[in-house]
C-alpha cells in the first residue's frame, strides 16, 4: 500500500492477559486516509480491544501502532488525533445539547505562533473563544442534522437524537480518525438502517477515516469500503463487501457475512463434489477424496420441478419478503435456504440445481470432525446421518442437570428445556473417534476411503452408507477398503445449538 496514502498501520499486535489469553493476536492492519474500514466478527472475537489499542485506552503487549507514520503505540489517548463514540454514548445528562457538544472545545487550547519582543518566535497556547466554539458547535450540529435542538436536554431526545449529539461531540474537535465502537447497537432495527444511510452520509461530508466497530454484517455490508473479519483475535480475511461475500477464504467468513448454505463436502472426482448425497460438478479442483465445504448463496438455489435438478426435496416453510419468497427445502435432514419468485406451497416436492460456478468450493480447516445438520432425539442422544451418539446434554448449560422427563434443567433458574428434534452442529476431535473391527462396538459403521501417515500417527476417513464421514486419528495401521465401525464417548461430543436455548423452554 502507498505509504502516503495510509493513515493509520497496525503492525503485529497482540494483546495478551493473564499471561496466556490472546485476546488479540498478531493483527496487521493498513488502513487508507478517508476509508470506512469495518473490523467485523461476533462478540469475544477481539474487535473492540483492537479499536481501543487505536484509541489508547489499551496498550498492545506487542507490536506497533502507526499514525501517518509517527508511532504512537504508547501515546496517550488525549494526544492521539482520533476520538471515539462509544456504545453507550456516555453524554452528560445535566448538560443540553449545545454543551455537550462543546465541552472538549471549552477545554481544548489551540497553538499560536507569536514573536516577543526580542523578534523570536515562539508557540503560546490559548483556549478557544466563545465565537469559535459558536461556530465549531454549528458546524457539527449541521453534519448530524440537529440544528434546532441545540438547547434540548440529553434526556428529551430519542435514541438516535443521542447517538448524533455523540458523533458530534466526537467530530467538532476535527479529529484525523473516528472510532466507532457498536454506535448503533441501543437502536430499534428501523432507526439503526436509518442511521446506516446517515453514518455513511456523514463519512463523505467530512472526507476523514472511520474505523467502525460491529457484529452486524448488514452495518458492515451496506457503510463499508473495506472489511476486516474476525476471529478469535485473528483477521480472516480484508476485503471489499462485495469481494468478502462473493469469495470468502472460508466456511467461516462465508457463514459470518450474509445468508449461506454451508456443507461438509469430498472430491468425487476432477471437479466434481459430492454433498447432499448427490455429486455435482463444479469449477474447483482439489484431491480425490479431500474434505471441503461447499458454500452456496440462497439466490443461486434454483428451484424446478421434480427430477429435473440435481436433487429433490420437500418444501418445509415459505416467508414472503415482498419482491420474492424465501424457503427452506428439507434434502434428507439437510436444509436448503433458497429464494424464489414463484408461490409454491408447504409440503410439495421440487427439484434443485446450482449452476457450477456458484458453487464455492474451500479447504476445510481439518481441526476436529465437524457435522452440522445433526439433531437431538430427545432420548440423550445426537443422531448424524440416522446413526445415533449418545452425548452429555449437560455440556450445554452449566449446572444444568437431566430432571425425571429426561428434559435438561437450570436448577438456578428453573426452566426446563426439550431438546427434541432441535438441531445442532456437533463436533469432536479426530482422536476421540475411535475405530474397531468390532461392528456391534461402534454407533456408525463404514469403510476406509482414505488413509493419511502423518508421522506419528494415521489419520482415516471412514464412510458410511449414508455418505458420512468420521475423521479418525489412530496409531494403527488400518487398510483402505476395510470395514469398521467408529465410536465416540458422551463427553467428547461437543454441541452447538441452530437455535437459542431459550427456544426449547418447556411451557413456553
Amino acid at each position: 500500500m502507498d505509504a502516503d496514502n495510509t493513515i493509520i498501520s497496525i503492525k503485529g499486535v497482540s494483546k495478551i492477559y493473564d499471561k496466556s489469553f490472546a485476546a488479540v493476536d498478531d493483527f496487521t492492519l493498513d488502513v487508507k486516509k478517508g476509508e470506512f474500514v469495518t473490523l467485523l466478527g461476533p462478540s469475544g472475537c477481539g474487535k473492540t480491544t483492537t479499536l481501543r489499542m487505536i484509541a489508547g485506552f489499551e496498550l498492545p503487549t506487542k507490536g506497533k501502532i502507526f499514525l501517518n507514520g509517527q508511532d504512537i503505540t504508547d501515546l496517550p489517548p488525549y494526544k492521539r488525533p482520533v476520538n471515539t463514540v462509544f456504545q453507550h454514548y456516555a453524554l452528560f445528562p445535566n448538560l443540553d445539547v449545545y454543551d455537550n457538544i462543546a465541552f472538549g472545545l471549552k477545554l481544548k487550547k489551540i497553538p499560536v505562533e507569536t514573536t516577543d519582543k526580542g523578534g523570536n518566535k515562539r508557540t503560546v497556547y490559548r483556549r478557544l473563544s466563545a465565537q469559535e466554539i459558536d461556530q465549531k458547535v454549528a458546524h457539527a450540529l449541521a453534519i448530524v442534522d440537529m440544528e434546532e435542538m441545540e438547547d434540548r436536554s440529553i434526556g428529551n431526545l430519542s435514541g438516535g437524537q443521542q447517538q448524533r449529539v455523540a458523533i458530534a461531540r466526537a467530530i467538532v474537535n476535527e479529529p484525523q480518525v473516528l472510532l466507532l465502537d457498536e454506535p448503533l447497537s441501543a437502536l430499534d432495527h428501523k432507526m439503526r438502517l436509518d442511521m446506516q444511510i446517515e453514518l455513511k452520509e456523514m463519512h463523505r461530508k467530512l472526507g476523514i477515516t472511520f474505523i467502525y466497530v460491529t457484529h452486524d454484517q448488514e452495518e458492515a455490508l451496506s457503510m463499508s469500503d473495506t472489511i476486516v473479519v474476525m476471529r478469535d483475535g485473528a483477521i480472516q480475511q480484508v476485503g471489499t463487501p462485495e469481494s468478502i461475500y462473493n469469495e470468502p477464504v472460508s466456511a467461516y467468513v462465508a457463514d459470518f457475512i450474509g445468508e449461506s448454505n454451508i456443507y461438509g463436502g469430498t472430491m468425487s472426482g476432477k471437479m466434481q463434489v459430492r454433498f447432499l448425497g448427490k455429486v455435482w460438478n463444479c469449477v474447483d479442483n482439489f484431491p480425490l477424496n479431500e474434505k471441503v465445504d461447499v458454500v452456496i448463496r440462497p439466490e443461486d438455489v434454483v428451484i424446478g420441478t421434480p427430477g429435473k435438478g440435481t436433487v429433490d426435496g420437500l418444501i418445509s416453510s415459505r416467508v414472503f419478503k415482498g419482491e420474492d419468497y424465501s424457503y427452506v427445502i428439507l434434502v434428507g435432514k439437510s436444509e436448503v435456504l433458497c429464494r424464489g419468485t414463484k408461490a409454491r406451497a408447504v409440503g410439495s416436492k421440487v427439484s434443485i440445481r446450482v449452476a457450477k460456478e456458484n458453487l464455492q468450493i474451500m479447504h476445510k480447516d481439518l481441526i476436529n470432525n465437524e457435522w452440522r445438520d445433526a439433531y437431538l432425539d430427545g432420548k440423550g442422544n445426537v443422531v448424524i446421518s440416522g446413526d445415533s451418539f449418545p452425548v452429555d446434554l449437560t455440556r450445554l448449560l452449566k449446572g444444568s442437570v437431566i430432571d425425571d422427563d429426561g428434559y435438561l434443567s437450570d436448577p438456578k433458574s428453573g426452566k426446563s428445556y426439550d431438546l427434541t428434534d432441535a438441531e445442532a452442529i456437533a463436533t469432536c476431535d479426530f482422536t476421540d473417534a475411535v475405530m474397531s473391527d468390532d461392528l456391534e462396538r461402534g454407533h456408525a459403521v463404514g469403510r476406509i476411503v482414505d488413509s493419511v501417515w502423518l508421522g506419528d500417527h494415521y489419520r482415516d476417513l471412514v464412510r458410511t452408507e449414508e455418505e458420512e464421514d468420521y475423521i479418525c486419528a489412530t496409531p494403527y495401521q488400518w487398510n483402505e477398503g476395510d470395514t469398521v465401525s467408529v465410536d465416540i464417548p458422551p463427553k467428547a461430543i461437543r454441541l452447538r445449538l441452530k437455535k437459542d436455548l431459550e427456544s426449547y423452554v418447556v411451557g413456553k
